[in-house]
């Protein structure tokens, strides 16, 4: 039967097929639809004049909540039809009852007709007591109505029409609103079924904004499951930038800040990683600062930091998007995050530990007071032993690791000395020579980096072998490579020793020479190749070299070409020749 089909069987009820049936129904004189339709635009009455009184808010909005609740429900028995069921007939009269009860309370609120506080309060609560029967008892009608004679629609199948999917969703939220615990709990489980496959129905879903306030609702139900369920919908539908204001306008963050506090382990896990999206958004972190999120969120790290990475990598992504917020930041020191992380960064397990480590990037960037915490608490040292090529951490962590390093340890000399005597420079030329691109390039970063600091560390990096590696990366595909490895030796041949390991092989000079072939080079390696060998033209073996070099036409083709430094480098290797001409004649 065709989507189509059963929207039209759904709405003509499983009794009334039939013009005949229709009309022996209402010769048993069911609830007509106007009752239903009056109830309900009595509802959205008295929630109007709700919100006009200044007295007992809370008491009112809890009468609101369920007011809601109730409404939702008869719109929903309005659209199934259920107006042939005799329990239903029964109980509409019994919901009018109420509400104009109700009513009655409401005006004597805004007018403050009263006669006193405390009986008002009792009043309140007793009607609020009702219409939660009136909940209960529409939810059991409507239960027993699904399970007797209403039509399961099943899931559309793969590339359903618009019309098809839509039918299935408001199924699906008849079924959230109206049904008892189980059925909640089936529906929300096929609700992130399909979220999680189809993009298109998160579309639809976004759209029916009721499943919105539905979802948050579900967050506070007793039932654990639908409490789980509700968290990871959320977090399927808090992808979507349009929704992140709904939800955090519909109440969504304090109960996920409940859930991690004392919810399961599953709904700990669902629940953070739902506040990790919402809180892209910097104006949400000061709601979860506000119900006291961050005090919970570093709680939990504390008391699960070896439980491993499902719950802890979505606790730090909140924890990294509040720390964009200034004054959550301080606060989060305060309390200890700076100690506690760096702690975690050397835990075995390396989900979390990749976590602590972007965590302390984060929240140290351009504060140097942190920075110091983080030195102090052997953050270095903890970070060079992921890099130990013995480990076994993968690519992935050393790529944290060396992001770590090149972001902490180069706003002070005695952070590098630290670094330095950690025998952080074989693991880094062994990831120059064997590591796969990624990390390699990395570990070239960080090289020019330290070649940018001082003579000192320069001449560590020529007495711990880089020079040949350094040379051998000026010819890799990689124009970043090529061009990060020719600007490290141009820093480092400015120390002699330096360069005479770099003149003293003899096929270096002319690797750099046949680099600079005028039809493949590029502008920014041109730069720092013709850097080297004007330095190189001040030591007379690498004069010698340069010119019995095959591809010193190279360099003539540039100064033809009108390249200053080009002519500069060859008018220095003239005059030099010339001087050692007549050096020769006047000797003899």
């Amino acid at each position: 039967m065709s989507f189509t089909a059963q929207l039209m069987r759904r709405e003509m009820g499983e009794g009334q097929r039939v013009s005949e049936e229709q009309t022996e129904d209402t010769q048993k004189g069911c609830t007509g639809e106007s009752d239903i339709r009056k109830a309900i635009q009595r509802i959205s009455s008295l929630i109007s004049l709700s919100h006009s009184s200044k007295v007992f808010p809370v008491k009112w909005q809890l009468i609101r909540k369920k007011l809601d609740e109730l409404n939702s429900g008869l719109i929903t028995a309005e659209k199934c039809d259920l107006g042939g069921n005799s329990k239903f007939s029964e109980l509409i009269p019994s919901i009018e009852i109420t509400l104009n009860d109700c009513y009655d309370l409401a005006r004597r609120c805004v007018d403050l007709s009263y006669s006193g506080k405390l009986l008002m309060q009792s009043d309140l609560d007793k009607m609020s007591a009702k219409f939660e029967l009136h909940i209960k008892n529409l939810a059991g009608i409507y239960t027993a109505g699904i399970h007797t004679n209403a039509l399961v629609v099943s899931r559309p199948g793969f590339g359903a029409c618009r019309d098809d999917i839509k039918f299935y969703v408001r199924d699906l939220l008849t079924r959230l609103k109206i049904g008892d615990c189980k059925m909640k709990s089936q529906a929300l489980i096929a609700l992130n079924e399909v979220l999680s496959e189809d993009e298109n129905y998160v579309r639809i879903v976004i759209e029916t904004s009721e499943i919105i306030s539905v979802l948050v609702n579900f967050l506070e139900f007793p039932e654990i499951e639908i409490q789980e369920e509700s968290a990871k919908a959320i977090s399927v539908v808090a992808g979507f930038d349009s929704c992140r204001n709904p939800l955090v306008g519909a109440g969504s963050i304090a109960p996920l800040i409940r859930i991690l506090e004392s919810g399961t382990n599953l709904g700990k896990e669902r629940s953070a990683r739902a506040l990790q999206i919402l809180t892209r958004n910097s104006d949400n972190a000061w709601s979860v600062s506000a119900h006291g999120g961050v005090t919970a969120l570093l709680k939990l790290c504390t008391a699960n930091n070896e439980k491993g990475g499902d719950l802890i990598v979505p606790v730090c992504g909140i924890l990294r998007n509040l720390a964009g917020v200034e004054e959550i930041k301080r606060f989060m020191v305060e309390e200890g995050a700076v100690s506690y992380f760096v702690k975690l960064a050397g835990s075995n397990d390396e989900a979390s530990q990749m976590s602590a480590i972007e965590f302390l990037q984060i929240i140290s960037s351009g504060d140097e007071s942190i920075r110091q915490m983080i030195i102090r608490g052997e953050g270095i040292q903890i970070l060079v032993r992921i890099l130990d090529p013995n480990s076994s951490f993968s690519s992935k962590a050393r790529e944290t690791a060396l992001r770590a390093i090149e972001s902490l340890c180069f706003s002070s000399l005695s952070s590098l000395d630290i670094l330095m005597n950690c025998g952080f420079l074989d693991q880094l030329l062994y990831f120059l020579r064997n590591c796969e691109v990624s990390v390699q390039e990395l570990a070239l970063k960080v090289t020019l980096r330290l070649s940018e600091t001082t003579e000192k560390i320069r001449k560590a990096l020529g007495d711990a072998g880089f020079m040949p590696e350094l040379t051998r990366l000026l010819e890799m595909k990689s124009f970043e490579v090529r061009e990060m490895a020719a600007e490290v030796l141009c820093n480092m041949i400015c120390i002699p020793k330096n360069k005479k390991r770099l003149v003293q092989e003899d096929s270096n000079i002319g690797r750099i020479l046949q680099l600079l072939d005028p039809e493949e080079l590029k502008s920014g390696n041109k730069k720092f190749l013709l850097s080297i060998l004007m330095s190189l033209t001040s030591c007379n073996s690498a004069r010698r070299k340069i010119m019995k070099s095959d591809y010193v036409k190279n360099l003539e083709k540039l100064a033809e070409a009108e390249d200053i430094d080009a002519k500069r480098i060859l008018r220095k290797l003239s005059t030099n020749r010339f001087r050692s001409i007549l050096s020769g004649i006047w000797s003899s």
